[in-house]
Formats: structure tokens, sequence, C-alpha cells
């Protein structure tokens, strides 16, 4: 503090002389104005007077994890196809671009909000969309991330402190794998640890301008949980208890003061957030897409119910689970869809505390969940007599909160879980281990905190083992190595007092041993490409999600590509269900229309939407999979019925009329859906979508290409 005080002592004293009339030399002042200029942006994430090694050791971090995260992603496939397709509809138009629409032609939205999209999309079109152009963005946001935390962690808890939380951030193998993935949660994430750091900087505020000011920092954290929320919605808010807490027991100022500032960040979150929600209840619902996800077309509904509390308590009715009929066969969606909880994707994860220690969300993020606990433990009852406002007690409450709260909810979380929603969960984790491992390391002279250090050395040993063991058949040597560098940590951590000589290389020691299992696991999965709707990280298994293709899926039959690509239509192609219109749209670059959204099951668009189209030449092929009958081969087209749909043929009754035309529908026998031929078979007649399937096949004949139903709606 000393320090900072004299060279703003200095700056002040130089700004004030002049020569011998009194005359300022401007020279000096404009050389000295850039000088400063340099030095704030040079010491952004590490102040002046801070050791030597500090600079040197945050940069070689950041860019060891730019190389790990940019590694090989162009080669990396579609990741997520879904997502991808809006991106790759963004850089086509401008509309799409700002609804986040799964096709140009702005039929329907995908089912997040459209944030991460606009980041990607004008990467896309900045740079020509490609796998790199869309994951690349990612990356970066995943080198800011362990940036802004190393920066947040190290101002209350020293240096040391920020490089273990930003190593422990980057090397969580579900970080590394969603910033190397198109999901939203990259974004949402970034803007997380933003927000966090904006929160410590307003505890330590006292500038005279409103956004150096205390009030300034908190009101920027509040814009960045807003737009946190238009990248994933409600899952974004589940950081904003641990940041409340901090800011009401550890702000410097009086109670009215503190809650009058936390009112002015809910404003500002309001605010950032909700200017897109009133965009898009403003807008003409005619001129816009239907928002994906949403039975009402309402974003508000979609961020509520499907994104929100539907997903807390199980009970939300938008984006259920996918039918069967889609365009293209896609075996890793057939896995996913016969797993018995969680919707696509779910992995059959069951709700509970131990959640967090199963199934793949224990590999993929819970390697340093023991130590962090038990840190936080340590932690508060080092600094329970210290001031309110100490800042190492306060960074604890903050990223306690933080841990705490989310992993809570994700615990009970009781529809549509995916893994790798514990990414959220990362930066607490490792800002807790960087926080608890230096303080205790710095009180090591007494027995408890040594004992404490060993503890949390052998419990982060013997659970990689245990993690490692899942994997018997992945490096077999490498979880009994950890075991004996875990144990060995443990000892040396015990005498470490009594070596005062090795005591730096028995801590370094320590913590590689600590981050050596996540970081093996970390390596593994960048080097596995990752597509479909729910990757998983580590090594790959049998019945895992992800790989097959550079879309996620089998290949598309070639019959199939020339058709769409022949087509003049506005929409070349529809069929049910957005994952395998994805695929088709990435690989032909043509919009097609997705019936009943991203489940099949929105109710867009409705059945007489759909015969409009039609009528008005819109859309030219419908297609159904087949799953039941397999025995046409690729790229083989025969007859389901006489009369292939050829151009020119004749319509058949009711074919291609509207509503007011009164034609269409499916025989009453039918009960308004068709029999279960062809492997459609959607649970809901009364949907959209079956009504849809079925008045295509009462009027038009099917011609089958591979296991594909095709009809031709635009001869």
């Amino acid at each position: 503090m000393s320090t900072i005080t004299g060279v703003a002592g200095d700056a002040a004293s130089g700004n004030a002389s002049g020569d011998a009339n009194g005359n300022t030399s401007v020279g000096t002042d404009a050389a000295s104005s850039e000088t400063n200029r340099v030095s704030r942006w040079s010491t952004l994430l590490v102040p002046p007077g801070q050791p030597r090694w500090e600079r040197p050791l945050t940069l070689s971090l950041l860019i060891a994890t730019a190389v790990v995260y940019l590694w090989g992603l162009g080669g990396a496939g579609w990741g997520n196809g879904y997502y991808a397709a809006a991106v790759q509809s963004g850089t086509q138009s401008w509309k799409a671009l700002l609804f986040a629409s799964l096709d140009p032609q702005n039929s329907i939205t995908v089912d997040k909000p459209p944030a991460a999209m606009w980041v990607m999309g004008l990467s896309g079109r900045i740079f020509g969309f490609d796998a790199w152009s869309m994951f690349a963005p990612q990356a970066l946001m995943g080198v800011a991330s362990v940036a802004l935390l190393i920066a947040a962690v190290r101002r209350w808890a020293g240096p040391a402190a920020g490089l273990i939380a930003g190593a422990a951030l980057a090397v969580t193998p579900v970080a590394a794998m969603m910033f190397r993935f198109n999901n939203p949660d990259a974004l949402m994430l970034l803007l997380l640890v933003a927000a966090a750091y904006c929160t410590v900087r307003s505890l330590d505020a006292g500038g005279e301008r409103f956004w150096s000011s205390s009030t300034g920092w908190l009101v920027g954290a509040g814009v960045l949980m807003g737009f946190g929320f238009l990248a994933k919605m409600m899952q974004a808010f589940l950081v904003l208890p641990g940041l409340a807490l901090v800011v009401l027991v550890a702000g410097a100022a009086g109670w009215r003061t503190r809650i009058g500032q936390l009112a002015a960040a809910g404003v500002a979150l309001v605010v950032s957030s909700g200017w897109y929600v009133a965009l898009v209840a403003l807008w003409p619902a005619g001129s816009r897409p239907y928002i994906g996800g949403s039975t009402s077309n309402s974003l508000w509904e979609l961020a509520v119910d499907y994104n929100g509390l539907g997903r807390v308590f199980g009970n939300h009715s938008g984006g259920g689970p996918r039918p069967n009929p889609t365009a293209v066969p896609d075996p890793v969606q057939h896995a996913a869809d016969q797993m018995p909880r969680g919707g696509f994707g779910g992995f059959g994860s069951q709700p509970g505390l131990t959640r967090l220690f199963s199934g793949e969300l224990a590999t993929e993020f819970s390697w340093l969940l023991p130590a962090a606990l038990i840190a936080l433990l340590a932690g508060l009852w080092l600094t329970r007599r210290l001031p309110r406002t100490d800042r190492v007690r306060a960074g604890l409450l903050l990223f306690g909160g933080w841990l705490l709260v989310t992993g809570v909810v994700l615990s009970t979380m009781s529809r549509s879980f995916h893994s790798y929603y514990s990414m959220e969960l990362v930066p607490a984790m490792a800002a807790l281990i960087g926080i608890g491992a230096t303080q205790l390391w710095w009180r090591r002279a007494h027995p408890a905190a040594r004992v404490t250090l060993a503890v949390m050395s052998l419990a982060t040993g013997v659970w990689s083992f245990a993690l490692l063991h899942r994997t018997p058949e992945w490096l077999p040597w490498l979880r009994w190595t950890l075991v004996a560098l875990a144990v060995l940590a443990a000892a040396a951590l015990l005498i470490a007092p009594k070596l005062p000589r090795f005591s730096l290389a028995i801590g370094v020691f320590a913590l590689v041993a600590g981050l050596l299992g996540p970081t093996a696991y970390t390596l593994e999965t960048v080097a596995q490409p990752h597509n479909g709707g729910s990757p998983t990280a580590g090594p790959s298994r049998s019945g895992r999600g992800g790989g097959g293709g550079r879309d996620g899926g089998s290949a598309v039959d070639p019959a199939i590509i020339d058709l769409i690509n022949g087509s003049d239509a506005r929409w070349a192609a529809a069929a049910q269900g957005a994952q395998d219109v994805s695929t088709l749209e990435l690989t032909t670059g043509k919009a097609l229309l997705a019936v009943g959204g991203f489940s099949g099951r929105d109710p867009s668009p409705s059945l007489a939407q759909f015969q409009q189209y039609v009528a008005d030449h819109q859309i030219g092929y419908y297609l159904i999979r087949d799953r039941q009958n397999n025995t046409p081969q690729s790229g083989e087209p025969h007859n389901t019925q006489s009369g292939t749909p050829q151009p020119g043929r004749t319509p058949r009754s009711g074919e291609g009329r509207t509503p007011q035309q009164g034609g269409g529908n499916a025989p009453q026998d039918q009960g308004g859906a068709p029999q279960q031929n062809g492997g459609w078979n959607n649970s809901d007649p009364q949907s959209s979508s079956s009504q849809i399937a079925a008045w295509v096949k009462a009027n038009y004949p099917a011609a089958k290409i591979g296991t594909v139903e095709v009809y031709n709606l635009n001869p």
C-alpha cells in the first residue's frame, strides 16, 4: 500500500513541476501520460510491486491454456450441430443472427437466447463460416476466464492463490471440453467470472468517478449478469447469492448503502437482459421466428419454464423427449433416446446430493472438489475472528456461496440435466483451492495447518484413483502413480517446517501431484473430437456420446444431399425435429424447416401454416426416417406406394390445399395421426408435428432413399 501511495505521490509532484519561469513541459507531460496509459494496461492482471516470478508465470499459464484450447479446433467437427446450424444461419441472415434462428429463413429459433450465437456468428461473418471461426471465440473465452479468475483471486488472496486458481480452472476436464465446443456455456462462464471480478473490485474501489466507484463496479457486475442471462438464461443467476452475500457481509459502506448498491446492480441486470425480452415481445410475431422451446411463442416462457423452473422441478412443457422420425440416421442420438432420465443426453443421472460425485459428472468436474470443500471449511475457521471486512474471508464467502448454491441446484435438478452443466462450478472450486491452499501454506508452522494440507493432498489422490478406476483400460499405471504421489506429498507437507530449504519444492510438488490427474484427463479430452448434444470428457468409451462424423451422427446419404441441393424452394426440405435438420443444413448450406423445433413437439409450424407453405410452393420435400425397415441400401430408391412422386405428377385429393380450401386431414380412423409405419412414432397425436406428418402421408406418395421416406411437396 505504501508503494502505491509513493508512486501516486511522485506522479502528482511530477505533474506540478515546471521550469524556473513556471512553465510546464508539454512534451514531458505527454510522454508521462502515454507511459501511464501503457502501464495501466500492462498491470491489469499483475499490479506493480508484486513478485518478479508472478508476471512470467501468469503469461506462461495463459499461453499454455491458449495452446491447449486452440489446438486442433479446425478438425474437431461441428460440435453441437444444432447450434452450429444457427451460427451458419446467422452468417446468412442478419435477422437469423439477431434471433438465433435455426435456419436463415427464420422459421424457428434454437431453444436458448442468442448471445453466444451473436459472438460465433459475427466471427463467421468476419472470417468466413467454418469450424475454426466458430470454435476459436469459445477457446479465447476460456483463456479470458482463466485470466479474470487469476485477477479476481489474487486481489484478495495473493498472486500464488490466483495462479493456483487459474491453473485449476484451466485443467479441469469439463472446462477444457466446453471451451472447445459451441454450446452457450462458454460465454456464460466468462460473463460470470467477469461479474465476480467486478464484485471483487467493488469492495476495494474508492474512486470518485462513477465507474471507478464501488457502486459503478457493482453496476458493471449487474450488466454482465444480465448478458449472462442472454447466454444461458436462468442458469446464470445461480451465482447471484454468492455475489450478493459478499457485498452484504464484507462491504465497507453502511448497510443502507450496501443494499442501495445491490439494488442498482439489480436494475442494471434487469435492463441489460430485459431489453432483448422486450424486443422479442414487441416484435410482430408474424415477422420473426417462433421461439423454440416454448409452447406460446414467448421468450419469457422459455426463460422461466423450459430453461428455468421446469428444469429444476421437471415440469417444463416444451422440448420434451425427441420423437423417432429424423431425416438422417443417428445412432448416437438413438442411444441417448434409450437413457432413462434427463431428456436428450441426460445420461441417467439421478437427482441427489451424490450427483456431483457420480456418473460422467464426477470424472468431468469433481477431481478437486473434496479438496475445495476442505479448503472452504478450513479457511472459514482460520478467518472466523477477523474483522467483518476481511478480504480473504470475503473471497471464501463469494466463491463458497457460488459453489454451494450452484451445486445444490444442479444436484436436485429433475429434468434435462447434462453433465457439462458442472462447468459453472469450476471457477468457484478452483478459487477455493487457491485461497485455501495458500492460507494454510502460510500457516504451515502450525501442526493443524500442515495436517489439513496433507488431508487435502490425500483426498485428491484417493479420489483421483477412484475416478481413474472407472476407466481401468486407460493409462492403468496413472491411478497408482497418483496415489503414491499423494502419499509422498502428504508426508512431505507434514515435515515441511523441518526442511526450510526445500519448502518451496515441497509446495510445488504437492500442487503438481494434485493437478496431475485432471490434467491428464484434460489432455485426453482435447485429443478426442466431441460432437452431438451432450459431449463428455475423457477417453472414449463405448456407449458415450460424441464422435461419429463431422456432425456427430452418421454420414448423410449422398442421394439426400443431391435432392436438397436441387431444390429451389424457400425451405429445401422439412423434417420433424431439429437435430438432423441441422446436419443437413450444415452439409448443404440450404435452409430446412425443422417441424416442431428441437424436440419435434413445439407447435411450430401449425398444420394450417404448413399447408399454406406447401400451397405456396415454399417447401421442397418432407423427409421421414424409417427406423424399422433398413433393408434398402444407401442411395437405392424404391417405392413404398404405387406412384413414386415425380415432377409433373397430379396431386392426390386434398393435396397442397390450405385449411380454407378444406382439404388435407388424415383419415378419421387414424385419429389424426398416421399409423406407426416408416419408423414414425410420436406419442402425442394432437401435436402439430404429428398432424403435419399425418397430412403429408395421407396426401403424398413416398419414395424411399436408403432408410428415408421422401415426399415431394413441390412437384
